[in-house]
């Protein structure tokens, strides 16, 4: 989607930019990962997978979904993704995605990352709710969510299939104040 105006973070290491085509290498390199793999709902089979999604992210929709690049400033990388998916301008909300290389793993970034894009969202966007679907053993994913000020709202039983499996999601969420 393109926007004139996007989430921003105050960090010397870190910036957010719009997620390029040339950034889905990167982004399956890190989403193939066992580690993040397994706390997640992907089910990619190679780099090909991101494209279909990265073409809906360039679509000027007021509902297609929205997806920023993390980038390290050194090397000017892709090392994570925000944004938004089922994003529905009637009911003025959006689920939050988000994912991050380990690498960048327990420095606050997810968290700082969320943050800024929620509160983008909220003002940009002018939603009213922003809500999370996450697995219950993504531990570190629902730390981010709460350090965020989501709130847990329930269990949505066999809400997605991963990988072949109906999975339990719990739902988090926030509303603009």
């Amino acid at each position: 989607m393109q926007q004139q105006t996007m989430p921003v973070i105050t960090s010397d290491e870190f910036y957010i930019r719009n997620l390029e085509k040339s950034d889905i290498e990167d982004w399956y390199a890190y989403l193939a990962l066992p580690a993040v793999y397994e706390l997640t709902s992907w089910s990619l089979t190679g780099p090909d997978d991101l494209i279909p999604l990265w073409v809906d992210y360039e679509s000027d929709h007021p509902d297609s979904a929205i997806r920023f690049a993390i980038v390290d400033r050194k090397s000017d990388k892709l090392i994570g993704t925000t944004g938004f998916h089922n994003v529905s301008s009637q009911n003025m909300s959006a689920e939050i995605a988000y994912d991050l290389n380990p690498e960048f793993w327990g420095r606050g970034l997810a968290t700082c990352c969320v943050r800024s894009t929620i509160a983008w969202a909220f003002l940009q966007l002018k939603l009213r709710r922003v809500q999370a679907t996450v697995l219950p053993a993504n531990r570190p994913s629902i730390g981010v969510l709460e350090r965020c000020g989501m709130e847990q709202e329930g269990v949505l039983r066999n809400y997605r299939m991963v990988r072949g499996t109906p999975m339990d999601f719990l739902v988090y969420s926030t509303i603009s104040k």
